[in-house]
């Protein structure tokens, strides 16, 4: 029929080579074509980038002595490659929907030459999350075309939508819709919830299985249960979309030449993946599409081989369970593995399933512990007190006196006052001020760096446990002198002699505790912050 000219609807069982159904005719019909310029011929849409690649690994290995050229188009990868082979001008494109939208809208593929346009895993690519974008392709397409669609399920709905694209198409179904190979043995194993983990890597170790392929719902799940396998000595990966491409790829490549034990996958990989011999299929997590079930387990039983396919199925699951078996007409075999039984209180060794509670967000620092002190807008923090003021960048802290920051750097002090300048924080005690810039502290003056990395002398408003904030002094350029340096430090003293005295201890509640009070000059900077 392909041959003919005619578009086509198939559905066939996962594994049956739906693949080369479709790519040995597109090839003699190409081949039988003269070409008249280096656009493509034939457009190949997949969901998935892996199956794309799978598809053109095909084409190629089937046309290896054919003069046609093919290359895949695809997101997670560079672009500039995939333009400069399709300047080079090739016959046949496999491409995704929304890397192949991104050559259209840069005007870098031309597909008004498209002859034979194939839709693989046409039941996913019509479905709402593709549809759009499907249309905005078939837009600039030839209306003159032969048009192609393949899968493993088809639901009326879909059919109906796809007549949309096909004329007067031809149907093969190779099989009764929506169901699996009939040599892969399906089993139920009723579980509790937070014990699935346990009996996966339990079936996995007590029979030695190898090459198995876990699907989960979600991509977290997947994360998850991959590292979870790995505190059990299990070899796992996982893929899934969040996941870069040459990761994918490795991942995928390891669990194909055997050299990794678990493949932990969402849906992403259950579209059209041929992994050879693969005799072990889990379902972690059963699908909430039915027909996703179908294709999960078609990885296992492929070309004439046999496989297993399995399902950790807890009561939450039992309505999925039950929408799958009316799909398929058919009861799936239910096996309860010993020490596994539903209700079982799990046993005092085993770990728990459940991953630490973790909202995604930054760490932020601890509120303040202080009776009277306040936090700034900017993180600024006292002790016992007055209030801390916050700077302009970053916060001031204190301990017992007030606070305040300035500048770009956080402002800190402890029991004493220090006033800082220039680029750096500015911090204040009970009163007072000292020269320098940035970290003072010392009764030396003039310690700091500031500015332009030269000492000055800084001059503050006293504090009585209030917020003060140090004016800025225009940076000169010269160093101080140790005169100026003397009189600025007899300035400072004469100040602290004019403040008034500080309350007595027994009119004074005792300041708290400083938070940072073990941890050496000042608070350790949190990361995240």
């Amino acid at each position: 029929m392909v041959l003919a000219g005619r578009d086509l609807l198939g559905a066939a069982q996962t594994g049956t080579g739906k693949t080369a159904g479709f790519t040995l005719p597109l090839l003699q019909l190409l081949t039988a074509r003269p070409r008249t310029g280096t656009a493509p011929r034939c457009l190949i849409l997949t969901p998935t980038r892996e199956l794309a690649a799978q598809v053109e690994e095909s084409v190629t290995t089937y046309g290896k002595y054919l003069k046609l050229r093919s290359t895949t188009i695809f997101g997670g990868v560079g672009i500039n490659p995939q333009i400069a082979e399709l300047r080079r001008g090739v016959d046949i494109v496999v491409a995704t929907p929304g890397r192949l939208m991104d050559h259209m809208q840069q005007k870098t593929v031309d597909l008004r030459s498209v002859e034979i346009l194939v839709l693989d895993e046409a039941d996913r690519m019509l479905d709402m999350g593709f549809i759009r974008d499907i249309r905005r392709i078939l837009a600039v397409l030839p209306k003159k075309r032969q048009n192609l669609l393949f899968s493993a399920t088809f639901s009326d709905e879909i059919r109906t939508l796809s007549r949309e694209f096909l004329h007067d198409p031809a149907t093969v179904e190779v099989a009764r819709r929506n169901t699996p190979a009939e040599l892969v043995s399906q089993v139920v194993h009723p579980v509790d919830k937070d014990r699935k983990r346990a009996l996966l890597a339990h079936l996995i170790k007590e029979h030695n299985w190898f090459q198995v392929l876990v699907f989960t719902k979600t991509k977290h799940g997947a994360n998850r249960l991959s590292e979870l396998l790995e505190r059990d000595g299990i070899e796992s990966a996982a893929i899934h979309g969040n996941k870069s491409q040459g990761a994918r790829t490795r991942a995928l490549a390891q669990f194909k030449d055997n050299s990794l034990r678990v493949l932990v996958a969402t849906d992403i990989a259950a579209r059209g993946l041929d992994i050879e011999a693969l005799p072990h299929v889990v379902n972690f997590d059963l699908p909430n599409v039915s027909e996703d079930y179908v294709h999960r387990i078609g990885r296992t039983g492929r070309a004439g081989a046999s496989g297993e396919a399995i399902s950790l199925v807890s009561a939450e699951d039992r309505p999925l369970l039950a929408d799958i078996e009316k799909m398929m007409t058919r009861k799936i075999d239910q096996r309860v593995v010993p020490g596994f039984e539903p209700g079982r209180a799990k046993p005092a060794g085993e770990s728990d399933d459940r991953a630490p509670k973790a909202d995604g967000r930054r760490t932020l620092l601890p509120p303040s512990r202080s009776g009277h002190g306040q936090r700034g807008r900017d993180g600024a923090r006292a002790g016992g007190g007055g209030g801390g003021g916050g700077g302009s960048n970053a916060g001031a802290r204190s301990g017992n006196g007030g606070g305040s920051g300035g500048g770009n750097a956080r402002a800190r002090s402890g029991n004493g006052g220090g006033g800082g300048g220039g680029n750096a924080g500015a911090r204040s005690g009970n009163g007072g001020a000292r020269p320098g810039a940035g970290r003072s502290g010392g009764a030396d003056p003039g310690k700091g760096a500031a500015g332009n990395g030269q000492p000055r002398p800084q001059t503050a408003r006293p504090s009585q446990g209030a917020s003060a904030l140090a004016p800025r002094q225009p940076s000169t350029g010269s160093s101080t002198s140790p005169q100026a340096a003397r009189a600025s430090a007899t300035a400072a003293a004469s100040h602290r002699a004019a403040a008034p005295a500080a309350p007595s201890a027994a009119a004074t509640p005792a300041a708290p505790r400083s938070l940072y009070a073990d941890r050496g000059a000042g608070p350790t900077r949190r990361r995240g912050f």
